[in-house]
């Protein structure tokens, strides 16, 4: 069994408020939820109204299917998410058992 742990740091420009923030936010998290079958949450930076942290993760038995899920969101965000910019992201895949 391998599990994957994709965290992303966004910036959003054009935000001017906490409610901005979370409306992009959650667009995201519902999208990439719905698309990919992933669980995904704001990790960190919950009070800063242009920067969002999410977490992600993913579980299967194929190390490679993991690492193709995991970039395959990264794509699916900078593809569709013009509001918001990815800063940098780190993906790990843990191997268990």
């Amino acid at each position: 069994m391998n599990v994957g742990v994709c965290k992303i740091n966004l910036r959003i420009p054009e935000n001017q408020t906490l409610k901005g923030k979370r409306q992009v936010v959650q667009s995201i998290v519902n999208r990439v939820r719905g698309k990919f079958n992933v669980a995904i949450a704001e990790v960190e930076n919950g009070d800063v109204w242009q920067i969002a942290t999410l977490g992600i993760s993913y579980v299967s038995n194929d190390g490679r299917h993991v690492n193709e899920v995991m970039s395959k969101i990264v794509d699916y965000i900078v593809k569709s998410r013009l509001d918001a910019e990815i800063l940098d992201y780190e993906i790990e895949l843990i191997p268990v058992f």
